[in-house]
């Protein structure tokens, strides 16, 4: 599988397809230790070589199941991002009850805004002691939108100082907006930025202000969410899909049914056009799709391996689906 170097970081290299492990946290529903691994298992011998977790997955879940997938692993062939801004903080009087932030396990810890230098770093021990590996390679700030200030004083200068000292790889932020992604790439000393659904087949919002200015700093874009939350993730979408992790409103499902059909008509399926199109700009570095189990790794591989013809997206362009590319955008070839 191919895999692509952050421009100022050319040891750390991810691969176009990165795991996704919230579903490893048990996200809307429970997955088994089995389940898991033998997702892990499956993604690995597909070349997947980029694995993506947070300690909000599943208060610590994921973090515990992917060390332990991984730790048998040559340490020196994957890359493993987590996130900081949310410390877990014990909440043994509410172990009885279940999370309330989508994940189904015991609310035995509860997650607390912080983004202080202290913070970042009690936050980079404890994703360490629950994965049990020797070092992670790539720190982002998990969504930030409500903390700017104290992330660019605090915590990003945190992780600038961890990085310098080889503590971590490389260093970035991960939000579901894109608008304040540009503003910490032109802003502050990052590496990559993780932008979760608002650069995607049915909306192209990050092309207007975070790519532009990441590929011109060399500042590495991770796209995650590129199904939009589920609405992108079947070749027809179902009256009851989901778009930002609710239901969609009607003419989006319309738009995106409108979109399969023209992919249809090239021979491809709307998941199969969703993954192609992103990696498309030259300043996406990998993409990163939440799998469950064995099954979803093979069929979410089988995807992004599909050819898609290029006379698809001008095709999607003339109908009015798909905004043209920018002027002096760059585009990879299929």
């Amino acid at each position: 599988m191919r895999a692509h170097a952050l421009p100022h970081r050319p040891e750390v290299r991810l691969t176009e397809l990165g795991f996704g492990a919230a579903q490893g946290g048990n996200l809307y529903r429970t997955t088994t230790d089995d389940e898991f691994a033998a997702a892990v298992d499956a993604a690995w011998e597909a070349g997947v070589r980029y694995y993506d977790t947070a300690p909000h997955y599943g208060l610590g879940l994921s973090e515990r199941r992917l060390g332990a997938a991984l730790r048998h692993r040559p340490r020196d062939e994957y890359v493993v991002s987590t996130k900081v801004g949310r410390l877990l903080m014990p909440s043994p009087q509410d172990a009885h009850l279940r999370d309330s932030d989508g994940f189904d396990v015991p609310a035995s810890h509860r997650r607390v805004w912080d983004f202080s230098r202290d913070g970042v770093h009690r936050s980079i021990e404890a994703s360490l002691d629950r994965t049990g590996l020797d070092r992670i390679d790539v720190v982002y700030l998990h969504d930030p939108d409500d903390h700017w200030e104290r992330a660019v004083r605090e915590a990003v200068p945190a992780l600038v100082d961890l990085r310098d000292q080889g503590v971590v790889g490389a260093i970035g932020a991960g939000m579901n907006q894109s608008a304040m992604l540009a503003r910490f790439v032109r802003e502050t000393d990052i590496d990559v930025v993780m932008c979760a659904g608002r650069y995607t087949l049915l909306e192209q919002g990050a092309a207007d202000d975070l790519l532009p200015v990441a590929e011109s700093r060399g500042v590495g874009v991770v796209i995650a969410g590129v199904y939009n939350s589920g609405l992108l993730s079947r070749d027809r979408p179902p009256a009851d899909a989901l778009y930002d992790y609710q239901q969609a409103p009607r003419e989006l499902i319309e738009r995106a049914r409108r979109v399969a059909a023209v992919c249809e008509t090239y021979g491809v399926t709307l998941p199969q056009a969703a993954l192609a199109f992103v990696r498309r700009h030259s300043a996406v570095v990998s993409t990163v799709v939440g799998v469950r189990n064995d099954s979803q790794v093979a069929e979410t591989v089988r995807r992004s391996e599909t050819a898609v013809p290029e006379v698809l997206w001008d095709a999607l362009v003339e109908a009015g689906l798909l905004a043209a590319p920018a002027e002096g955008s760059t585009v990879r070839p299929g």
